[in-house]
């Protein structure tokens, strides 16, 4: 690959890598050429962003990135690594929990989600629990309208208690 080519590809990572907030970085190695065209397929359909980089490609990527805490992810680029983007921090890490229902690989080897770094393979389930922002809001909204529903429901039944009467 000539010298040009690497710096393109470099360039592109860093803007990306500036451009999201949530990214995932996994091991795909040893799944067949039909394996990981499922699983690419898999993220397609849920809108993530997949790519296979070289890790000193990423490396320096990582090192140009503006935010400075994505060198915590250095250490984990060893062997096949492969990059996801998304807008929704846990679907990435819910996608690869499915695929290895039948497979044993991708493996996450890190992840920096919401300004928070995770390392290893073990964070897996800490990240497919995380909360997109619109279910927060669903969750908030959901327990601001619970008082007023008990208080709407006893008035209904006092009215009703009266009309009975």
């Amino acid at each position: 690959m000539k010298k040009e080519d690497k710096t393109k590809i470099i360039e592109s990572l860093v803007e990306q890598l500036n451009a999201n907030n949530k990214i995932y970085l996994a091991d795909c190695s040893s799944l067949t050429v039909e394996k990981i065209n499922q699983f690419r397929k898999s993220c397609f359909e849920k809108k993530v962003s997949l790519t296979v980089v070289k890790n000193s490609l990423l490396k320096k990527a990582l090192e140009r990135a503006a935010d400075s805490r994505l060198t915590e992810l250095i250490p984990v680029l060893k062997g096949a690594t492969a990059v996801m983007f998304t807008e929704v921090g846990s679907t990435p890490a819910k996608l690869i929990k499915a695929f290895r229902a039948k497979n044993d690989k991708p493996v996450l080897k890190g992840a920096y989600v919401e300004d928070n770094i995770y390392i290893g393979d073990k964070e897996l389930d800490a990240l497919a629990n995380i909360k997109s922002k619109n279910e927060l809001i669903a969750d908030v909204v959901a327990l601001l309208q619970s008082p007023a529903k008990r208080v709407i429901g006893a008035l209904q039944a006092h009215a009703e208690k009266k009309d009975a009467a």
